[in-house]
């Protein structure tokens, strides 16, 4: 909340590392240098603690934009973009 939207790594109560995202939690106003050795830390500290992905919180990101592809992954479920439904999973 502090933040304004963003990426935080924290392990028990400490802050490892965070990443400022206020616009729409997608973007920030820092320049690209900042960012980029933010979310290199970020991704530093996440491999530290046994993460083995490569970029982990990108599919996080794309989360927020349920408006590409024709279909979208969402937490609220599988949403077809076209039409704006949650698609069952089930037929």
């Amino acid at each position: 909340i502090d933040l304004g939207g963003g990426q935080v790594v924290t392990f028990k109560e400490n802050i490892l590392a965070e990443l400022s995202l206020p616009v729409a939690g997608l973007m920030s106003s820092f320049h690209a240098e900042i960012v980029s050795a933010k979310e290199k830390e970020i991704k530093e500290e996440l491999s530290n603690m046994g993460c083995k992905l490569q970029d982990p919180l990108m599919a996080l990101s794309f989360l927020s934009l349920p408006v590409i592809p024709e279909l979208k992954l969402t937490d609220r479920g599988l949403v077809d973009v076209n039409l704006f439904k949650i698609v069952s999973l089930y037929v």
